[in-house]
């Protein structure tokens, strides 16, 4: 009888270290997912984000062929329709990059130009949109990257 209710006592359920097993390891599983997840969030924010970069610079080019040789504003590009709405706002605000363009007007002296940087919205931190910040201007069109700062013209470029 004895040997009957012992072996009954193990067909009752798990014990509470195989149950604190089980929990441990679906909180491992879900930890490495999350990691994961945010990893592939911050890829594809920066392969978005060279796409923009690159569609910019694009439409800066359209626009300072119709426009008397002068680069746009987002507002300008915006208005005329040749970017979306996701750059009306100020500063834009595009696929977890914060995207700022300063253009120099023409001038008797000067030709106009443009720098465009593109930097995560937040840089640091688990929360980060992304881990590079990028820059590209309208003397070149190389985009340069920074992996800790805002990027600028002496930074290596993309890919080199």
């Amino acid at each position: 009888m004895k040997k009957a209710s012992a072996e009954r006592r193990y067909e009752l359920g798990f014990t509470l270290i195989e149950l604190m097993i089980v929990i441990a390891i679906i909180g491992i599983l879900i930890g490495a997912a999350t990691i994961g997840w945010r990893a592939a969030v911050r890829s594809g924010n920066e392969a978005a984000t060279l796409q923009d970069l690159k569609t910019v610079a694009s439409v800066e080019i359209q626009y300072y062929n119709t426009h008397n040789r002068n680069f746009g504003t987002f507002d300008q590009m915006v208005k005329e329709q040749m970017l979306d709405a996701r750059f009306s706002t100020n500063p834009p605000n595009v696929d977890g990059y914060i995207f700022n363009l300063k253009v120099t007007p023409k001038t008797t002296n000067q030709q106009t130009t443009y720098t465009l940087n593109a930097d995560p919205q937040q840089a640091d931190g688990i929360g980060a949109t992304g881990k590079n910040h990028f820059y590209i201007d309208s003397t070149a069109g190389t985009i340069h990257v920074n992996p800790d700062q805002s990027a600028g013209p002496n930074d290596p470029p993309l890919g080199g």
